[in-house]
């Protein structure tokens, strides 16, 4: 997949701007606070319709409007061509896939898979299981288009579940158990399925970046996996009820990362743990590209900040042999090296929320 033509209306300072982006390599560049980030942004919200950089849309919104608008044309693996919008005001989202409107959120991230890496993407492995799950489940449910229905109706059972533990109402809990176990290990398995499928993969890309062994990476099922899960739930009821939520189950699940058989986080240093989380992003995508023929377009932002000059390089280099469409944004163009060996890309200059194309290859 890749953005044959992109448009951006009220996207912070980007008033108005359309660009044709290079298939390849796209290097955004320009001053701080010019619009680099909120190009980036705007992608973003095609393909998931939310902003990474704030939790209200209405902040991304030009302060002169009352509503942003990002489309594009985009290329899709089987060569089909697909018109993707999205119209947000801050409380509704109108979403149109070739001019079909009523479409979901979900329809979107098929239609433009996105992985993203920004300097609070190193945040990865040091936050907590939430951020590890999320990322997790991305690729999940791109590679098991069965995934998001179980995983709805999981998180449903699980609400329903927590609601009534909380007014102590038992004589209904039994049927939101069933769902909640039933679902529940439709979800495990899945990622269970899926983390066989990247481990390989994420070794290959890690030892690119990083001469380290005894480098694993494993699932913390949210249980005890030594127990089925209605065992656990059937035992730990008493102890729901006095607390009054489910303590145990897939919502718990964790990605652990290690070296040596020491948790990676406590024994690297902060550069390799960024190339880390760098690989495992890298990963997600061969592997979307690999099972699905389908390459995710990827979103740098502020290149420069988070790498040193020889893991650029050698990042570069991965991304031009990938084939996929990326964007990456620094303040000048000399931010990214010696370019020399790149075949394809182009350059994009940001001014004041104006979007110039400098020159391309």
């Amino acid at each position: 997949m890749s953005l044959l033509k992109l448009d951006i209306y009220h996207v912070r300072n980007i008033q108005k701007e359309s660009i044709n982006p290079s298939p390849a390599i796209n290097f955004i560049v320009g001053e701080n606070a010019s619009g680099k980030s909120s190009l980036i942004e705007a992608i973003f919200i095609l393909g998931r319709a939310k902003s990474f950089r704030s939790t209200s849309i209405k902040s991304v919104i030009n302060q002169d409007q009352n509503h942003l608008i990002v489309s594009a044309q985009t290329l899709q693996p089987d060569g089909r061509h697909c018109h993707l919008g999205i119209q947000l005001d801050g409380k509704n989202a109108q979403i149109r896939i070739n001019q079909q409107s009523g479409q979901h959120k979900s329809d979107l991230a098929y239609a433009l898979p996105l992985q993203l890496i920004h300097p609070k993407s190193y945040e990865l492995l040091d936050a907590g299981a939430q951020v590890r799950r999320e990322f997790l489940d991305w690729g999940v449910f791109n590679d098991d288009k069965n995934f998001l229905i179980a995983w709805r109706k999981f998180k449903k059972a699980l609400a329903q579940r927590n609601s009534l533990l909380k007014t102590g109402r038992v004589d209904q809990l039994n049927v939101w158990d069933k769902e909640f176990v039933y679902y529940g290990t439709i979800v495990n398995n899945s990622r269970v399925a899926y983390l066989q499928k990247f481990k390989p993969i994420f070794i290959e890309i890690i030892s690119q970046f990083l001469n380290m062994n005894l480098i694993d990476i494993s699932l913390i099922l949210g249980w005890e996996a030594s127990k089925e899960l209605q065992q656990v739930i059937t035992q730990d009821l008493e102890k729901d009820l006095r607390y009054g939520f489910t303590h145990n189950g897939p919502h718990r699940a964790d990605v652990l990362l290690s070296v040596n058989n020491c948790l990676a986080k406590d024994f690297v240093s902060r550069g390799q743990l960024k190339l880390m989380v760098l690989s495992l992003k890298l990963a997600q995508i061969q592997l979307l590209a690999k099972e699905d023929n389908n390459l995710a377009c990827i979103l740098i932002d502020d290149f420069s900040a988070e790498l040193d000059s020889h893991n650029r390089a050698k990042l570069l280099h991965y991304l031009s042999a990938m084939a996929c469409q990326v964007f990456i944004t620094a303040t000048e163009l000399t931010d990214f090296g010696d370019l020399s060996q790149i075949t394809t890309y182009k350059v994009f200059h940001v001014e004041h929320g104006h979007i110039k194309p400098s020159f391309d290859i």
